[in-house]
């Protein structure tokens, strides 16, 4: 921890060329940029607050049940969330209670996390699944905030990793007062590692609402599709794509209307992926290009309406599952009633995909020249295609009920100080 905050503080002065570089970038928002050098232009409300710090889309995302709750049961609770991307900031100030405030996480150096805490000096500060800052946290340890983990998340690779720093780990684990895992060998791992108190109540990703939709917007497309057999390349890495656009070249024969979504991880890799699949007619959904019946490929290159495309299509494949990324969220299909293909590498979400496949609710190929067989023989045996997604919305329906058992495990974090 020592050597980490030095060598945090030597290479500070750099810090505000490199989000500059990553503002060029599209990495950063321009208007928010001193945000993530602690440097806070909302003031802090008066009252208790909860802050709770999130990486991304996918952890921010499985706590708004939480934050719901929260709200709900204790309006005069002030809430502060933070998450270091651009995408989920965009998306969940569209998406937070009323009167919840969204911050850009500090940079982790010495001065930035200091900043960020003297300005709002929280009550309870809790960390989603393994964002784990050593700065950061010993900013709030010095604060002498209570620190909790929820959904602590710890993979085996992580484990692995970890374990070559075990001072390090130690060190930051120690600063918590309760460590709340998403599973027993979540727990397992973050005990071995050093964490004190850990619980389990479930996963809270089990508990997310369906992603939402536009629905004028659904029905124009159903419009536009009509009756074409339709499957969705959804949260794609590079290389998928192609795999993708090859999957449809082998299928056009059977399916010779059959119509491929791909929705790019990253939105604003969609021309470029566009550009790879040069004899297919493509349309690009951020150059509002119209599906027309000789649309082959329609790339979903826009952020936030993967819960559209999910309900356009029967059939997912799962994202960063045929390269070594570890796999997209299978639950938000899942909810939405998709079948769902998924490669070898689901490190990220390893238990959700096993249980998911043992449930009959997913299917497993050994690499990309295996998708075209699997999706085929979905769009050609319907009876099969409709159990499938049967099964996968009732096993993630079975699973559900982690935030109640949070919130019954936190709730007198939550409540009003007493007056003396």
């Amino acid at each position: 921890m020592r050597s980490y905050r030095l060598l945090s503080t030597l290479v500070a002065p750099i810090i505000p060329l490199w989000l500059m570089l990553r503002r060029l970038r599209g990495k950063e928002d321009a208007k928010r940029l001193p945000e993530r050098l602690g440097i806070c232009k909302t003031p802090r409300p008066a009252g208790k607050l909860l802050w709770l710090h999130a990486a991304s889309v996918g952890e921010a995302t499985s706590i708004l049940p939480l934050l719901q709750k929260v709200h709900r049961r204790y309006p005069e609770l002030r809430l502060l969330l933070t998450t270091g991307t651009v995408t989920s900031a965009r998306l969940m100030q569209k998406r937070l209670p009323a009167g919840a405030i969204h911050q850009f996480a500090p940079i982790d150096t010495p001065q930035a996390t200091a900043q960020f805490i003297r300005h709002w000096r929280p009550d309870v500060s809790l960390w989603v699944e393994s964002e784990f800052w050593p700065n950061l946290i010993d900013a709030v340890r010095r604060a002498h905030c209570y620190m909790g983990v929820i959904n602590g998340r710890m993979s085996e690779r992580s484990f692995q990793a970890w374990q070559k720093r075990p001072a390090m780990i130690r060190d930051m684990l120690a600063c918590f007062d309760i460590v709340i895992a998403q599973s027993r060998e979540d727990a397992a791992r973050l005990q071995a590692l050093g964490a004190s108190d850990v619980r389990c109540v479930g996963n809270l990703k089990y508990d997310a609402v369906a992603l939402p939709c536009d629905e004028a917007e659904l029905l124009r497309l159903k419009t536009a599709i009509g009756a074409r057999p339709v499957w969705l390349a959804a949260s794609t890495h590079p290389g998928e794509e192609k795999i993708a656009a090859q999957t449809h070249r082998r299928l056009a024969a059977a399916y010779p209307d059959l119509l491929t979504i791909i929705a790019p991880r990253h939105p604003e890799r969609g021309a470029a992926s566009a550009h790879e699949i040069k004899d297919l007619t493509v349309a690009l959904r951020s150059q509002r290009q119209a599906i027309t019946p000789e649309t082959q490929i329609y790339i979903a290159d826009t952020m936030g309406e993967l819960g559209l495309f999910y309900r356009l299509s029967e059939i997912a494949f799962m994202g960063g599952s045929l390269v070594n990324h570890g796999g997209q969220n299978p639950l938000e299909p899942a909810r939405l009633s998709c079948g769902i293909i998924f490669g070898p590498h689901t490190h990220n979400f390893s238990d959700i995909y096993r249980e998911l496949e043992e449930n009959g609710g997913g299917i497993r190929i050994a690499g990309g020249e295996s998708l075209a067989a699997e999706v085929g023989v979905l769009l050609g045996d319907y009876a099969r295609l409709h159990a499938m997604q049967g099964r996968a919305r009732q096993w993630v329906e079975s699973q559900a009920g982690a935030t109640d058992r949070l919130m019954d495990m936190l709730s007198p974090l939550f409540a009003p100080r007493k007056k003396s």
